[in-house]
């Protein structure tokens, strides 16, 4: 689903900034005190940038699909550490594995990969320690090899992203469970569990460590304001996330059906587990709720126990939907897989829309999708009024896979003239033997497409010229009373703009950080 064009889709600021780190631990050998054009970069833990490296050095260091690739197979490990935990909450492999489709095929749980690619792995080795922990919990006996997995994964989790999946993921997992399950025999395990807590410490927090003793001053400036950015940064309602089973895209409807304990209770075939997903959902919410900073992308942690929750209704309806009658209940299971379906008999339309555009390897594309997904959209319609939910749900989990390996080379759709990468700005500066220095700032996407650092010559209104006579300047547009402070040494032009925006100027989506202007300074 994710390995054919995932490549395609432009690189995000967030991926931008892991893609340079993990450059610089290649070029520069920063490894451990990592850093971003040059400059430290401690804001989030190196395991995904060491992947993302480690990828790049087998696989080449430009190669897009190369450095997703570690995001894509936490996806996979996602979906299989779900399959596993719901095999053994449910001791059913049906069950177990629709789980696992909607684990898998939930919209943030493949987004994340790439709008923060630290989530995915944070999240998804947090996923395999509490597997483990559940069977630690469970067993009488023979849990020792529970115990040490549960630590590692633990500690890979910490060193992904910090204790953002102990808060969001792993708390409400122990509140649910002992909501539900209870925690049993917990004094003769009370050595696991503490050896547990210590393997997780080790492994998760000797880097933060390493680089406290090493880089004291810059680790504590960065910590400091990224602590006080959960109370002051992108401050939300506390019911900023009441909508959050949308997070969960194609399963949107039946994630929020499935919610709805009081009609659930009574239909599920295993009400212990349905409770705990419950429970595990819910908290979770409440936990990510109670923090002043809040984005759509933390949602992503709730899309785990979401999905285990949305498979009782998915299971439910396959059970019983031939027998139900009652037009409350199967109104909107029409209008979910209806809708599906339609849009995907609807899709060649999109043609007329975008026709001008459709070119070369883009129309080939653009047929491939219009001939699978209209095909999956008429077998679904079929399938629905035979009544048959399993054969839709496999349909539906069919029709992501076909959206995402044939639509997604349609982004590449160029629609503004004035789109102009920087891919080639090194090589020719490199002919020219000019230096480049950024002014103002660059955004991340900048600079990773430029494929070299790019040095911040000022730091507020100070400014730090080179010693060449002659370079070049990257910055946003000089206003008219910067340009007359600089001409006082230099002789400027303006020589190219780049953007990277392929939405025009005043179209949604066009993104001003995106555009930058090339100068050439000679000192007079």
């Amino acid at each position: 689903m994710l390995c054919i064009n995932i490549n395609v889709i432009d690189v995000t600021i967030m991926e931008a900034r892991d893609f340079i780190t993990a450059r610089e631990m290649i070029d520069d050998g920063n490894w451990l005190l990592t850093t971003m054009n040059g400059e430290p970069r401690y804001q989030k833990p190196p395991l995904p940038s060491w992947l993302a490296a480690l990828s790049g050095l087998l696989f080449g260091i430009k190669n897009i699909f190369a450095l997703r690739l570690p995001g894509i197979l936490m996806v996979a490990v996602s979906g299989i550490a779900s399959y596993l935990l719901s095999l053994k909450l449910l001791n059913n492999k049906t069950h177990a594995l629709i789980n696992a489709f909607i684990t898998i095929t939930s919209f943030y749980v493949i987004g994340i990969v790439i709008e923060a690619p630290w989530d995915i792995f944070t999240h998804g080795f947090m996923l395999v320690a509490i597997l483990h922990l559940f069977q630690l919990f469970e067993k009488k006996t023979n849990y020792w090899k529970h115990t040490i997995i549960a630590g590692v994964f633990f500690g890979l989790s910490i060193l992904s992203k910090g204790p953002i999946s102990l808060y969001a993921l792993l708390l409400p997992f122990l509140l649910a469970y002992g909501f539900s399950y209870k925690f049993k025999n917990l004094r003769a395990k009370t050595f696991s569990i503490f050896s547990f807590i210590i393997i997780a410490l080790i492994i998760g927090g000797w880097w933060y460590l390493y680089v406290r003793l090493e880089d004291p001053v810059t680790f504590t400036e960065i910590t400091s304001k990224e602590t006080g950015n959960w109370g002051s940064y992108n401050v939300r309602p506390f019911y900023y996330y009441w909508s959050f089973f949308s997070q969960s895209g194609l399963w949107t409807i039946p994630a929020f059906i499935a919610l709805l304990y009081p009609y659930m209770k009574s239909r599920v075939s295993n009400l212990k587990a349905y409770r705990f997903s419950f429970y595990w959902t819910i908290f979770a919410v409440i936990l990510l709720s109670i923090i002043p900073e809040k984005k759509s992308r933390y949602l992503m942690p709730v899309l785990i126990p979401m999905a285990i929750n949305t498979g009782f209704y998915i299971e439910y309806l396959i059970r019983k939907f031939k027998d139900i009658k009652d037009k409350k209940e199967t109104i909107p299971v029409y209008f979910n897989f209806g809708l599906i379906a339609s849009i995907g008999i609807l899709f060649p339309l999109i043609g007329f829309a975008i026709g001008t555009f459709l070119t070369g390897n883009l129309l080939w594309w653009f047929l491939l999708a219009s001939v699978l997904l209209a095909s999956i959209g008429i077998l679904m319609i079929v399938t629905l009024k035979r009544k048959q939910i399993k054969k839709v749900f496999y349909l539906s989990v069919a029709f992501k896979v076909a959206a995402l390996v044939s639509v997604l080379p349609l982004t590449k759709i160029q629609n503004q003239t004035d789109f102009n990468p920087i891919s080639n700005l090194q090589l020719e500066l490199d002919k020219e033997n000019l230096s480049i220095y950024s002014l103002n700032g660059v955004a991340p996407e900048m600079i990773w497409q430029y494929g070299a650092k790019i040095p911040q010559i000022n730091s507020g209104s100070t400014y730090n010229f080179p010693t060449e006579s002659k370079f070049t300047i990257l910055s946003n547009k000089l206003q008219s009373e910067e340009l007359e402070f600089f001409q006082k040494s230099f002789n400027i032009e303006k020589k190219e703009v780049f953007d990277l925006n392929r939405k025009a100027d005043g179209e949604r989506g066009h993104k001003k950080r995106l555009v930058s202007y090339l100068y050439f300074f000679s000192k007079k």
